[in-house]
């Protein structure tokens, strides 16, 4: 069920419920309630904050085999987020990636 699927990844993600409800913008109480399956059928517009949360999408959320290794953890994101805010462009990123493959591989 969705709500079993909200609830382990949250706790893969080391996140509490508080922790979810604020970054998705949607009462602590009703993301409890999904978690429980008191509410089994929450609209598209919630699944996609909670989904973004987790770098992921309503769709992904819905998906039976849900693999948390092929999402980015909340660090990560954190990270990648802090670099476009401090105003690293793309292509730098990609460059220090390319260069870090380069040298690894030497």
């Amino acid at each position: 069920m969705i709500g079993e699927r909200i609830k382990k990844l949250r706790l893969q993600h080391g996140m509490s419920l508080t922790e979810l409800a604020e970054r998705a913008g949607i009462a602590k109480s009703y993301i409890s309630s999904i978690e429980r399956n008191l509410q089994s059928n929450p609209s598209i517009q919630v699944l996609e904050k909670i989904a973004g949360v987790f770098n992921t999408t309503a769709e992904n959320l819905l998906k039976e085999d849900l693999n948390p290794e092929k999402m980015i953890d909340s660090e990560w994101m954190n990270i990648l987020q802090e670099a476009i805010n401090s105003g690293i462009p793309k292509e730098e990123l990609i460059r220090f990636i390319e260069f870090n493959k380069y040298k690894q591989g030497k």
